[in-house]
C-alpha cells in the first residue's frame, strides 16, 4: 500500500511526493544512476514531510528511485521503487532575430539526449510558446515591432530543463496595407494607412513581365503616384516601411492594371429588319470589356461585350443615334469614343382610315411619317389575292368586292430600310345573302335550320315569325335551333348574314315551317272491364292522330285514334304501367304527353289446398297471386264463419264446425287497396270424433270399447297401439261398440276411437284413452 509519484523534472532534480504510511516516523529516498558508476544519491525526511525534492543530479541520466517507510525503531515498514529520467541540460541561445513582423527565429547548440525544445517569447505578462525539434526555430504570432524576451528549454521522455538565460530580440515593422487605383490610362495611384513606428516607406513599380525598367521612390508620406506608364498594362507594386535605424520591415506586393486606351476605328451596321445595330472597333490593350452607348436625346441604350463587337438591340425607329464606345478593365475605364452618327429606318404609318365612298371603291389614307421617303400599301383580299400600291403621297385608291374582308398594311422607306410592320387593318364588305336553307322539325316546339357558309359572313340570324310573336337565334354556325315556339304553328323563317363592319343583307328569301303537333293531355283512365280501361286526352291539334302506349314491365299495349279517347285492352291482371299519348301529324310527332299511372286488380292464386289439422282447425294455403300484398281468406256455413287476414300464403283457420259443409272464398289486395275476390270449390270439414269412450275388460285377453256416436250415421274405427303389438276393429255400421280380443296381457294401450272418411282415411287427432 505504499507508493511514491513524480509531479515534476528538471535537467538536475527530481521532485517526489507519497502518502502517509501508518507507523512511519521517517521516510528514505535512494536514487542511484542506472548507467553511471558509483553516482547515487541518499535523503531523509521526517515523517511529517509528504514530499522530496532530490537535486544535483546529472542531467539527460535514468535514476533508479527507492522510497522507504522506516519506524521509530529503523525498521522498515514498507517500500517501493520507479525508474525516472532527468530533463536534457540546459540550452544556450547563440542568436534572435526577426525577418517577419509576427515571428522570432532563434538558434542555439544542440543539447544531448533533447527530443525536442520550447520557445518561449515574453512581452511584459503575456507569453507565446512554440516546440521545435531543432535548430534553428521560429516563434510565430507576435506583434510587429515588439521587443521580446525570448529562452528555449531542452526536452526529453523525463520532462523539460530549466530556461536558458534571455535573449532579447524585436520583431520588424508592419507591412503597409496598399489601396491602389488607375486614375488614368497612363498613371497608378498608391496610398496607405500610417504604420507603427515607421520613419518612412519605400515603393517600387515596374511591368509585371518584366518589360522596362523599374521605379521606385522613397518617402515619408503616405501616398504618391506613378506617372508616363503603359495604357492597359498590368504593374507590380512593391512597399515596406522601415524604423529609425533604417531596418526594412515586412513587404507589401500588389498588382494593379493601367486603365485601356480608348478603342479606335468605330464602325456601326444598322440591320433594319431587327431594329438593332451591329458596333465593331479595334481591340485596345489591356481592355477587359467594352460598353457601347447610343444616345438619341435622353434615351440611352447599352451593350456591355468582352469582343470586339457588340449588338445594340431595341432601336427606336425614325430616331438619330450617336454610339460610342468606352474600354474598361479592373482598373476603370477609358475615355469615351467620338460619337458616330446613326439614323434608323421610319416608323410604321399611323392614322390609317379606310373608307368605301361608293361601292366597289376604297380610298387608303394616312400621316406622314419621320425620315419616310416613300410609301408602299398591301392590299390582301382573304381568298390569297394581293395588289399594292407605290407612292409618295399619303393615300391610295382600289377595288374592292361584296362579301370579301381585305387586310390592309403600309410600310415607310428610307435609305436605312423598310418600316417595320404597323397595325394590320381589315375592311370587310356586307355578307352575301345565305341561298337555300334547310328547316328540319325537331319536336313541337323547336326546329333545326342549317344552311351553307356564306362570304362575309361573321354572324348569322335566324328569324321565325308566327303567332305569337318573333323567335330570334344568331350564332357564327352555319346552323341554328329555333325553340321555345308554339306547337300546331306555321312560322315564316329567314336567315339573315351579318359583320360587325357591315352589318346584315337584308333580302334574303324566307320559307314557311309548320311546329309538330301539341303534347295531349290526359285527363282520365277508367276501367270498363277486368283487363279493360278507357283512356281519354284534351285534343287541341289539328289533322293529328294519337297514340297511347302504356308501358310496364308486363309489355306494351297500344290504342290509336284521330278523337279523344280509345280503350287498352287485354291488361294482364297484378300489373303497373305508366300510360301516355303522343301526336302525330304531317308536322312531325309531339312530345309524349305526362305519364299516368295505372294499376290493373291483383290476380287470383291459381291454387288453393285445405288441411284439417284438428277437429276444429283447418290449414288453408294458396300459390302466390300476381300483384297481390295481402289475402283475406273465409270459410261460411250456416253454422258460422272463419276469416283470416294475413301477409302469407297460407293461413290456420279455428273455430270449424266437424262434419260441416263450407263455401271457401278469397280476396287479393294489392300495395295500394285494389281487391280481386276469387272463388273456389266448396269444403266439407271432417266427421266428429265421437264422445264418452269406455273401457271393458272381456277375460285376461279382450277389451270391449263403448262411445257415444255423433249425429250423422258413419263408420268408427278402433286403433289399440301398444309395446306387444298394434290391433284394430271396425264395427258394422250404426254400432257404437267393438270388441278386440286375443290381446297380449300385462301391457299398456293406447285406445283411439276416430271416424272413417269417405275416402277410407282415418283421423289422427281425436282424443286417446290409456288401457292397462
Amino acid at each position: 500500500g505504499f507508493s511514491v509519484s513524480i509531479y515534476d523534472v528538471t535537467s538536475r532534480s527530481i521532485y517526489l511526493r507519497w502518502p502517509k504510511f501508518s507507523g512511519a516516523s521517517s521516510y528514505r529516498v535512494t536514487a542511484t544512476a542506472v548507467n553511471t558508476v558509483g553516482h547515487s544519491l541518499l535523503a531523509h525526511f521526517s515523517d511529517g514531510t509528504l514530499k522530496g525534492t532530490l537535486t544535483s543530479l546529472i542531467p539527460n541520466t535514468i535514476y533508479a528511485i527507492q522510497a522507504e517507510a522506516i519506524d521509530k525503531n529503523g525498521i522498515i515498514l514498507a517500500e517501493t521503487q520507479i525508474m525516472q529520467s532527468t530533463a536534457p541540460d540546459i540550452p544556450v541561445i547563440d542568436q534572435a532575430y526577426s525577418k517577419l513582423s509576427n515571428s522570432i527565429t532563434v538558434e542555439w547548440r544542440a543539447v544531448p539526449g533533447a527530443t525536442s525544445y520550447l520557445l518561449t517569447a515574453q512581452d511584459g505578462d503575456s507569453f507565446i510558446e512554440t516546440v521545435v525539434t531543432n535548430s534553428p526555430g521560429t516563434v510565430t504570432g507576435l506583434k510587429p515591432a515588439t521587443l521580446y524576451r525570448i529562452t528555449v528549454r531542452s526536452i526529453n521522455s523525463g520532462g523539460k530543463s530549466q530556461p536558458s538565460p534571455f535573449r532579447k530580440a524585436k520583431t520588424v515593422l508592419a507591412a503597409p496595407a496598399l489601396s491602389v487605383s488607375s486614375p488614368s490610362c497612363d498613371s497608378i495611384a498608391v496610398s496607405w494607412r500610417a504604420v507603427y513606428m515607421a520613419a518612412g516607406f519605400s515603393v517600387s513599380l515596374m511591368r509585371s513581365d518584366g518589360l522596362g525598367r523599374m521605379l521606385k521612390e522613397n518617402t515619408t508620406n503616405t501616398s504618391l503616384i506613378f506617372t508616363n506608364l503603359d495604357p492597359g498594362t498590368l504593374y507590380t507594386i512593391k512597399a515596406y516601411a522601415w524604423n529609425v535605424n533604417g531596418i526594412p520591415g515586412d513587404d507589401f506586393t500588389y498588382n494593379q492594371r493601367t486603365s485601356p486606351n480608348a478603342p479606335a476605328d468605330v464602325k456601326v451596321a444598322f440591320n433594319s429588319g431587327a431594329l438593332r445595330a451591329i458596333v465593331s472597333w479595334m481591340p485596345t490593350e489591356g481592355a477587359l470589356t467594352y460598353s457601347v452607348t447610343a444616345s438619341s436625346g435622353l434615351l440611352k441604350l447599352k451593350c456591355n461585350t468582352s469582343s470586339a463587337s457588340c449588338m445594340v438591340p431595341s432601336l427606336q425607329c425614325g430616331s438619330e443615334y450617336y454610339v460610342s464606345v468606352t474600354a474598361y478593365n479592373d482598373a476603370g475605364a477609358s475615355k469615351p469614343t467620338d460619337a458616330v452618327s446613326l439614323k434608323t429606318i421610319p416608323c410604321a404609318p399611323v392614322n390609317i382610315s379606310i373608307e368605301e365612298g361608293e361601292p366597289g371603291h376604297l380610298l387608303v389614307s394616312w400621316s406622314p411619317v419621320n425620315f419616310g421617303h416613300y410609301y408602299v400599301v398591301f392590299v390582301k383580299s382573304d381568298d390569297g389575292l394581293e395588289v399594292h400600291c407605290n407612292t409618295s403621297r399619303t393615300q391610295c385608291h382600289f377595288q374592292s368586292d361584296c362579301g370579301f374582308t381585305y387586310f390592309i398594311s403600309i410600310f415607310a422607306y428610307n435609305k436605312a430600310g423598310q418600316s417595320p410592320l404597323g397595325d394590320v387593318f381589315n375592311y370587310t364588305t356586307a355578307p352575301c345573302c345565305p341561298s337555300d336553307f334547310r328547316a328540319v322539325v325537331a319536336s313541337s316546339d323547336t326546329v333545326r335550320v342549317t344552311w351553307a357558309p356564306v362570304r362575309g359572313a361573321e354572324i348569322y340570324q335566324t328569324r321565325a315569325a308566327g303567332h305569337g310573336g318573333v323567335r330570334l337565334c344568331n350564332d357564327t354556325a352555319t346552323a341554328c335551333t329555333l325553340s321555345a315556339l308554339h306547337c300546331n304553328t306555321r312560322y315564316n323563317i329567314t336567315v339573315y348574314s351579318f359583320s360587325e363592319a357591315r352589318g346584315s343583307n337584308t333580302s334574303c328569301a324566307s320559307k314557311y315551317v309548320a311546329t309538330a303537333p301539341c303534347s295531349p293531355e290526359i285527363k282520365s283512365i277508367s276501367k270498363e272491364a277486368l283487363s279493360v280501361v278507357s283512356v281519354h286526352w284534351q285534343s287541341n291539334n289539328e289533322e293529328a292522330t294519337y297514340i297511347v302506349t302504356a308501358r310496364g314491365e308486363a309489355g306494351l299495349w297500344h290504342c290509336t285514334s284521330s278523337g279523344n279517347s280509345c280503350t287498352l285492352i287485354n291488361l294482364p291482371c297484378g300489373s303497373a304501367f305508366s300510360v301516355s299519348a303522343i301526336a302525330r301529324s304531317p308536322a312531325g310527332q309531339s312530345l309524349p304527353s305526362y305519364s299516368v299511372p295505372l294499376e290493373t286488380a291483383p290476380c287470383c292464386p291459381n291454387d288453393l289446398m285445405l288441411t284439417q289439422v284438428a277437429q276444429s282447425v283447418t290449414n288453408i294455403s294458396w300459390s302466390v297471386g300476381m300483384g297481390a300484398q295481402t289475402y283475406v281468406t273465409a270459410l261460411e256455413s250456416p253454422k258460422g264463419q272463419a276469416k283470416c287476414h294475413t301477409l302469407q300464403n297460407y293461413c290456420l283457420l279455428g273455430c270449424i264446425t266437424c262434419g260441416t259443409n263450407y263455401t271457401v272464398s278469397l280476396k287479393a289486395i294489392s300495395e295500394t287497396g285494389l281487391t280481386s275476390s276469387c272463388t273456389y270449390q266448396g269444403y266439407s270439414s271432417s266427421a266428429c270424433c265421437p264422445s264418452g269412450v269406455k273401457l271393458y275388460r272381456l277375460g285376461n285377453n279382450g277389451i270391449r270399447v263403448y262411445w257415444r256416436a255423433s249425429e250423422e250415421i258413419i263408420n268408427y274405427n278402433t286403433d289399440l297401439h301398444g309395446s306387444k303389438g298394434n290391433f284394430t276393429c271396425t264395427p258394422s255400421s250404426g254400432l257404437s261398440h267393438c270388441d278386440i280380443t286375443e290381446i297380449p296381457c300385462g301391457d299398456v294401450y293406447t285406445v283411439v276411437v276416430s271416424p272413417v272418411t269417405d275416402k277410407g282415411l282415418k283421423l289422427t287427432f281425436c282424443p286417446k284413452k290409456i288401457y292397462s
